[in-house]
C-alpha cells in the first residue's frame, strides 16, 4: 500500500505546484485548465481531448489526484493499486491522436479493473494475502481488448476475497471497502471496489465480475449501470474464476451508453473460453450503440416478477420501485403484472461448488512465477480473512467434483436444471408477450458496515447466473436520503439489444443517478497543469 501513496502523493505534489512531472511537450490551449473529470463520460472525455481543453496525460493524472485525495483519506479504500504505467500510457496515446489526428473507440478512458482479472505486468490477487506482489504476464481477454481499444488500466480495485462474498467487499490484501454515498453502509460484494471507485469518479469506467450478484449489487448499491451479460457473449479467459458455470464478466458505469459502449468492445467469441462459442452470429452487426434510443420504451411490454419484488420488501425500497414502476408506463411502456409457476420448484438446486475444480485451474495456468500453486496451499498458508475461513473450508471439503461437467453441474447450455429454469422464465415472457422482466435489484438498502445479519433481500442470486440469461441494473431512486437502490432487467439469452433499448429510455426519462456528496470535485489547482 505505501507504494501507491507515495506514487499517488508525488503526482498531487507536481500537479499543485506545476513541476511538470511527467507532462507532454504539447499543451493545451489556454482554457485547458478547465476540464472537469468528476461524472464525466467517455464522450465528456474524448470531446474534451478534441476540443484541445485538456490531453490524456492531464485527464490521468486528475483521476490519479482523486484517488490520491479521496481513496484512503475517507476511508473509502476501494483502490488496491494503481497503475505505475498509466501516465506513461497516457502520454504514448497523446503522441498518438497528435501523429494520426484519430481516436481509438476508447481512446484515454481510464478504467477501474477488478482484481481478479489478469493485468499484464500489475499485482493480480483476487483479493488474497497468498498472491499478494504477484503480476502475470498476460492480460485476460477483457483487459486485452480494452487496452486494444485505447483504454487505460488506471488501477485494480479491492473486491471480496476470491469473490465468495456478495454483501461485502472485504480482502486480506486490502481491507474493507465503503459506501461512497454513506461511509457506514456497505458497498455490496464481490465488485464493491469497482463499483465504489467509480461511482466516486476515481476512474471513467469499471469492470466487475458476476458470478450470483457481484456486477449488479455493488452498482445497485453505488447508483451505477451493471450489465451482467448473457453467458458466453463475453469471455472470462484470464479472469480469477468463483464458479465457472456462473461467472461471466461485465462493465460498470455512470451511464447505460458508456455500459453499452464497454460491451461493444467486449462481446463476442474468444479461443480462449470455449463458451463464448455460443456468441457466435449473436452480437448486432452494427454494434450495440445502435439501440440507444431515448423513446426505447415506448410500446414495449414489461412484466413486473411480484415473486421477486414482494419478497419482504422494505417499505422505501418498495415504494422506489413502485414509482419506477409508474415511471415505465410514463415513459410509454405496457406493463403487467407476471408469475413464474413454481418458481421455487425450478429455481432449486442450480447452485453446484466447482469453485477447488476452476482455481486450481486458474492457479495452475499462471505459471511457475505463481506464489501458490492451488487453493489447497492458500488454505495451509493461513493467509485469508478470517469472514472466509469457513466458505474456504467448506469449499475444499465439498468442491471435489473432477469437473464442472460432472453429473449436476454443467452450464447453462448443457445441464438440464438449468435447460428447464431458462425455458420456464422464458416461456412466461413469450405468454405475455414481454421483453423484459423487472424487479428491484435488492429489496433492502444498503447495510450497514459490520453487519454480517443484513444481508437481506438480493435478488440477483435466483435467475441469470443460472438460467444463463441477461440482467442488467439501472439506479431507480435513493432510500434513507442518501442510500441507491436499483432497477433490474432480465432479458432472452443474447438480447442485449432489447435491454439496452429500455435501460437507457428508464435512464434518459428518470435520470436518477447522481454524484455521492462526500466526493466533490477537487479545487481547480489540485487537477489542473499549471
Amino acid at each position: 500500500m505505501l507504494h501507491k501513496i507515495s506514487a499517488l502523493l508525488l503526482l498531487v505534489l507536481c500537479t499543485f505546484l506545476g513541476s511538470g512531472c511527467g507532462r507532454s511537450q504539447r499543451q493545451p490551449n489556454a482554457k485547458a485548465q478547465s476540464f472537469e473529470v468528476t461524472e464525466a463520460s467517455i464522450d465528456d472525455i474524448q470531446g474534451a481531448i478534441k476540443r484541445g481543453d485538456c490531453n490524456c496525460e492531464q485527464v490521468v493524472g486528475a483521476y490519479l489526484a482523486r484517488i490520491a485525495a479521496y481513496d484512503q483519506p475517507t476511508r473509502l479504500n476501494a483502490i488496491v493499486v494503481t497503475n505505475p504505467a498509466a501516465l506513461e500510457t497516457a502520454r504514448q496515446l497523446d503522441a498518438e491522436y497528435r501523429r494520426t489526428g484519430q481516436m481509438r473507440p476508447l481512446h484515454c478512458i481510464p478504467v477501474i479493473v477488478k482484481d481478479n482479472y489478469n493485468t499484464a505486468g500489475l499485482q493480480t490477487t483476487a483479493g488474497s494475502l497468498a498472491l499478494k506482489g504477484f503480476a502475470p504476464s498476460k492480460d485476460a481477454s477483457m483487459v486485452q481488448a480494452l487496452k486494444a481499444a485505447g483504454a487505460i488500466v488506471l488501477a485494480k480495485s479491492n473486491m471480496a476475497e476470491w469473490a465468495f462474498s456478495p454483501m461485502v467487499t472485504i480482502s486480506s490484501i486490502a481491507g474493507e471497502t465503503r459506501n461512497p454515498y454513506n461511509l457506514e453502509h456497505v458497498p455490496a460484494g464481490s465488485s464493491g471496489g469497482t463499483a465504489a471507485a467509480v461511482a466516486a469518479s476515481l476512474g471513467a469506467v469499471g469492470l466487475g465480475t458476476d458470478t450470483g450478484n457481484s456486477i449488479r449489487g455493488p452498482s445497485s448499491h453505488n447508483a451505477l449501470v451493471g450489465f451482467r451479460p448473457t453467458l458466453g457473449l463475453l469471455s472470462r479467459a484470464g479472469i480469477a474464476p468463483l464458479y465457472l458455470r456462473n461467472d461471466t464478466g461485465g462493465p460498470m458505469c455512470r451511464t447505460v451508453a458508456d455500459a453499452t459502449r464497454l460491451l461493444e468492445i467486449l462481446a463476442g467469441p474468444d479461443p480462449a473460453d470455449p463458451l463464448t462459442s455460443y456468441s457466435a452470429g449473436k452480437v448486432p452487426p452494427g454494434g450495440y450503440r445502435q439501440f440507444l434510443d431515448k423513446n426505447g420504451l415506448q410500446g414495449a411490454r414489461i412484466g413486473v416478477l411480484r415473486t421477486l419484488s414482494e419478497r419482504s420488501p422494505d417499505p422505501q425500497v418498495k415504494a422506489v420501485f413502485e414509482q419506477a414502476v409508474a415511471d415505465l408506463r410514463k415513459a410509454g411502456a405496457v406493463v403487467v403484472d407476471v408469475e413464474i409457476p413454481d418458481f421455487d420448484k425450478v429455481s432449486k438446486n442450480q447452485w453446484c461448488s466447482v469453485f477447488k475444480h476452476d482455481i486450481n485451474q486458474y492457479l495452475a495456468e499462471l505459471g511457475p512465477g505463481a506464489p501458490v500453486k492451488n487453493i489447497d496451499e492458500v488454505l495451509a498458508s493461513g493467509k485469508y480473512s478470517d469472514y472466509i475461513k469457513e466458505n474456504l473450508k467448506d469449499e475444499l471439503a465439498h468442491g471435489v467434483v473432477p469437473s464442472p461437467s460432472a453429473a449436476g453441474c454443467g452450464e447453462a447450455y448443457n445441464d438440464p436444471r438449468r435447460i428447464a429454469f431458462r425455458n420456464a422464465v422464458t416461456a412466461v415472457m413469450d405468454q405475455n408477450k414481454v421483453g423484459a422482466l423487472v424487479y428491484p435489484t435488492w429489496n433492502n438498502p444498503p447495510a450497514k458496515v459490520g453487519d454480517f445479519k443484513g444481508y437481506r433481500g438480493d435478488n440477483s442470486q435466483l435467475i441469470a447466473p443460472h438460467t444463463g440469461q441477461p440482467a442488467f441494473t439501472v439506479p431507480m431512486g435513493f432510500t434513507y436520503d442518501s442510500l441507491p437502490a436499483g432497477l433490474q432487467f432480465l432479458g432472452r439469452s443474447f438480447d442485449e439489444a432489447t435491454l439496452i433499448k429500455y435501460v437507457y429510455a428508464y435512464e434518459q426519462a428518470t435520470h436518477h443517478r447522481k454524484a455521492p456528496a462526500r466526493f466533490p470535485a477537487l479545487p481547480k489547482a489540485a487537477t489542473a497543469a499549471q
